[in-house]
């Protein structure tokens, strides 16, 4: 990626965004800014929402939460609903710094259940 391109997306990005992407890059992991994810809302609509950040790599989504006011509960389970099943791990910044550790171990847990997936094949 470009350095302009790279302050293009930065600019875009709220604090709590920057300190996640920061902490991304920190641990050498690749993402993509608000990559589409297709999903099913509640009342089975077809919707694309642009979550935070996708981990190529990994196939996992992050949606940060930068602020204790704003509820994500609607979110969560359109994602999490049967219909749509998309990993995505909701980040909560404000918790100081336990949300990096939050991260980390979200994301063991997430490839240990597609492991234990994989080897009921």
């Amino acid at each position: 990626m470009l350095e302009e391109e790279r302050n293009s997306i930065y600019e875009d990005m709220t604090l709590a965004e920057k300190r996640v992407a920061d902490f991304l890059k920190e641990r050498h992991i690749r993402w993509n800014f608000e990559q589409p994810v297709y999903v099913r809302d509640n009342k089975k609509r077809p919707r694309v929402w642009t979550p935070d950040f996708f981990l190529p790599e990994l196939g996992i989504y992050l949606e940060v939460c930068g602020a204790k006011r704003r509820s994500y509960k609607f979110r969560k389970e359109v994602y999490e609903h049967e219909d749509n099943k998309v990993p995505v791990i909701f980040v909560h910044t404000y918790k100081v710094n336990r949300w990096k550790e939050f991260v980390l171990n979200a994301i063991k847990r997430l490839h240990e259940d597609r492991s234990k997936i994989v080897s009921n094949l």
